[in-house]
């Protein structure tokens, strides 16, 4: 069931996209503000009491829903719950307009509206960032590093939590964990928000390591292996940095270079890129990273399919 769950969510996904101002996103920006506001008193216990108010009742409604309708013995019910939830949780489109309209700015030279939309899509991830001096190839290379990251803790991530855990709990779990980790001061070293960012740290340990190798898998193994070990302790977030390293060698492309910027840190180029034989970032660069990136689902859904059907005959 929980195979014809993600590809009913997946699909729904595409036709009819979730806006990102949706009631639901809104509620959970507004409940998180107002809990911080309500409990920072520059202190970590009470961030990880605030972490267990918004973490811990989103995951017992997520399980108590299926959990009762599996009493009920429903299963069409706990498929359409699982639908749901997972609609609110998982897909592309949640992040990929960015992606797709700097694409299509860049397809048409139109240099200016690109950066502005690269420029909006890093600082609603709460970077302080400016690209009104960037060009094709830092433009092209930012996207496909933020679509790498952003397909990993919108899809494969919350895919993990959702196999791992009963009904989709899980998922929501994975996704306000997320949440939390990035809104609640993750630029700076404060107390309140050092649990929700260690908390996620861990959640994410594993997932992002499968992620990294799903990407190898369908690209250049040898490469995206090489440029892991090598490159990936360089960035300051650990997780963000096996996912573009990792990509960057499966796809051939010089990413994480001097346009990268991370917490206000500018990298310098790296001498170990140069044995790689990787092109610099481009339009079509950004449209190969696509493809990998749903190789890569395909990858997933292949290995969970083969784990239904032996779980159906076994």
């Amino acid at each position: 069931m929980g195979f014809l769950s993600l590809v009913i969510a997946l699909l729904l996904e595409q036709v009819r996209p979730l806006s990102e101002d949706n009631w639901l996103y809104q509620g959970l920006r507004g409940t998180a503000r107002t809990v911080e506001r309500n409990f920072n008193a520059g202190e970590t216990q009470q961030g990880v009491l605030a972490w267990l108010i918004l973490a811990v009742p989103a995951t017992l409604v997520a399980w108590g829903g299926f959990a009762l309708l599996l009493r009920l013995h429903s299963p069409i019910g706990c498929l359409l719950w699982d639908v749901a939830v997972l609609y609110l949780t998982l897909g592309f489109r949640q992040f990929s307009h960015f992606y797709t309209d700097i694409q299509a700015a860049l397809a048409n030279n139109d240099l200016p509206l690109a950066r502005e939309l690269l420029t909006l899509w890093k600082n609603r991830e709460g970077a302080a960032f400016n690209a009104t001096e960037l060009g094709v190839e830092d433009i092209s290379r930012i996207a496909i590093e933020e679509a790498l990251v952003a397909s990993h803790r919108h899809v494969f991530g919350v895919f993990f939590w959702f196999v791992l855990l009963p009904g989709p709990s899980g998922a929501v779990l994975y996704r306000v964990a997320d949440y939390l980790a990035r809104a609640w001061n993750p630029g700076v070293e404060e107390p309140f928000g050092r649990f929700a960012r260690q908390a996620f740290a861990v959640m994410d340990w594993l997932p992002v390591r499968l992620t990294a190798v799903g990407f190898a898998i369908v690209g250049d193994f040898e490469d995206a292996m090489f440029a892991w070990r090598t490159r990936a302790t360089r960035f300051g977030d650990a997780a963000r940095g096996i996912l573009i390293s990792s990509g960057a060698g499966a796809l051939g492309v010089r990413l994480g270079e001097p346009a990268h910027l991370y917490r206000g840190a500018l990298l310098e180029p790296d001498p170990v890129i140069e044995s790689l034989p990787a092109v610099e970032p481009s339009p079509a660069a950004m449209r190969s990273a696509v493809a990998m990136v749903w190789r890569s689902l395909v990858l997933w859904m292949v290995l969970l399919l083969l784990l239904w059907i032996a779980g159906l005959f076994g």
